[in-house]
């Protein structure tokens, strides 16, 4: 579902970007009001530029495995990612509400650790580690 979101965005922007070439090869920019016409070989020539452009463009976006690997928990949610020497790192950690965080061990590291502290009650500590290059979440105590 990941690769179809992240697909489908890459293609959106890439159209979105052929359409701003073109507006700004046809002379009138977004908002312009210059009334240069290209000819039917120009405006193919144009668009064909700016589709190989785009897809270039789209094509060197990071992966969504380099940005992170999205884990929910009761206490809050983390991004984590696995680098090629199986070491996790946290990219970023947010508390569910009413809850707080308490310690961080970011990585990288074997195994990275957030401790989401509730208002009320017992803290909860994830602990997440990397298992074939993709980081895996286990609650501890």
């Amino acid at each position: 579902m990941k690769k179809l979101v992240v697909a489908w965005i890459a293609t959106a922007l890439a159209a979105t970007g052929a359409a701003v070439a073109v507006l700004g090869l046809l002379g009138n920019g977004l908002t312009g009001s210059d009334s240069h016409v290209l000819s039917r070989e120009d405006v193919k020539a144009a668009l064909a530029t700016a589709t190989t452009r785009a897809a270039a463009t789209a094509s060197a976006a990071p992966s969504p495995a380099a940005q992170g690997k999205l884990i929910r928990s009761a206490g809050g949610t983390v991004i984590a990612s696995c680098d090629a020497d199986g070491l996790v790192t946290l990219r970023s950690w947010s508390p569910a509400q009413d809850y707080s965080v308490d310690d961080v061990e970011a990585g990288p590291a074997r195994e990275a650790k957030v401790e989401f502290e509730p208002n009320e009650g017992e803290e909860l500590e994830l602990k997440i580690t990397c298992a074939g290059g993709v980081p895996v979440s286990r609650v501890g105590g």
